[in-house]
């Protein structure tokens, strides 16, 4: 499966993310097409649905090497793998349809959690869900919402109301808004967020103004869609960013391998100096680690154990290196590296993002230090 995505990624991907990063084009639907033809949207989906039925460990193998050649290409399958159990549908047929719709990229989702002022503060979500007969009634701000326009459903994490007295995550849930691809459901408006790389798909802010939606509660048995369903699904989304920062860091140091055994300076390949030649040991001495501390986060996944501390190290580690890693590889490329010429400044560009989404390294510091000292003490 590595192999396959590796190959993939090298003769479909890249050339398509060499021409259209540069222009911050849009992922052709083609490209994904043909990855929902390979099963990459499914691959945790369970066989029943037509899935694969398998777990965080092969998702981020092809994750990684996705994100080899353009990370956005290796976030999108998260938009199959990670929302089947959100699929909207009055029935348990129409949900079974579009799961089986899903694992083939065919019916893909996008989730609103952060808002202008709420980011991992989870518990603070002011977007407002209101309950008016079989349905809800959003009315609220998002940010940071990617693939919102192309998506089949956007999953929005909401607040509504709770009895007295109860603690406020109590309030959180996540509720799906169905929508056709292009285009928002009425009451429901968004503009794309300028960014500085991550391009390949638009990030937008949303506005819900009294945006309608049916109650599908009834209808999702074991739900996990409130505030601890939420929290939890965050430690595969970090060994998936890890994933991708580790694919990133692969990808430009690979390229920068192959620079300095072609660039030639002082009559010698600058790969025969000693500062080049230590600075790609360190390199990939740093993504291995990575990698392997990566390897465990998902098999602890897999092996149904909570692991939050070390996905948040994996995350905060990871996506560290990743930045690390790219900007010695730009070092190395000298001034070819800081231009569109060379697929490095777009590993560079989307590693820096890498620190931020998904939790910041400052928020996976502090759960690694509230796991090893417990929580500050308070005057």
């Amino acid at each position: 499966m590595r192999d396959m995505a590796r190959d993939f990624a090298r003769s479909e991907v890249l050339p398509v993310a060499n021409k259209l990063d540069p222009e911050q084009g849009d992922i052709p639907q083609d490209l994904i097409d043909k990855m929902g033809e390979l099963g990459f949207f499914g691959i945790k989906i369970p066989e029943k649905y037509g899935g694969l039925g398998l777990g965080w460990f092969e998702y981020c193998l092809v994750a990684e090497e996705l994100s080899r050649a353009w990370m956005s290409v290796g976030s999108i399958i998260g938009r199959g793998n990670s929302f089947y159990g959100a699929v909207p549908g009055a029935t348990d047929a129409i949900r079974q349809e579009r799961i089986e719709m899903m694992a083939q990229g065919k019916y893909l989702g996008a989730f609103a959690m952060s808002e202008p002022n709420v980011g991992s503060d989870v518990s603070s979500v002011a977007c407002r869900a209101v309950k008016d007969g079989d349905d809800w009634v959003i009315t609220g701000n998002k940010y940071w919402c990617t693939f919102a326009d192309r998506a089949n459903f956007i999953n929005v994490v909401c607040r509504v109301e709770t009895e007295p007295g109860e603690p406020k995550w109590k309030g959180i849930k996540s509720i799906p808004v169905e929508k056709e691809p292009g285009s928002f459901p009425e009451g429901l408006s968004g503009n794309p967020i300028p960014k500085i790389g991550y391009f390949g798909w638009k990030t937008y802010e949303l506005a819900f103004d009294e945006v309608r939606v049916p109650d599908y509660t009834a209808q999702r048995s074991g739900s996990r869609g409130g505030f601890k369903g939420i929290a939890s699904g965050l430690e595969g989304a970090r060994a998936h960013t890890a994933a991708r920062s580790i694919g990133l860091a692969q990808g430009a140091f690979e390229d920068a391998l192959a620079y300095a055994k072609e660039r030639v300076q002082f009559g010698r390949p600058i790969s025969d100096f000693q500062a080049i030649r230590f600075k790609l040991a360190t390199m990939a001495t740093e993504i291995e680690a990575c990698r392997q501390l990566m390897y465990f986060v998902c098999n602890e996944l897999d092996s149904g154990r909570r692991c939050d501390k070390e996905a948040a190290m994996v995350k905060y580690h990871a996506a560290e290196m990743s930045e690390r890693v790219c900007s010695e590889a730009l070092q190395i490329l000298g001034g070819a590296g800081y231009t569109t010429l060379h697929a490095v400044e777009r590993y560079w560009r989307d590693a820096r993002l890498t620190k931020i989404f998904e939790g910041s390294s400052e928020i996976q510091q502090r759960i690694i230090s509230d796991a090893l000292l417990g929580k500050p003490t308070r005057g």
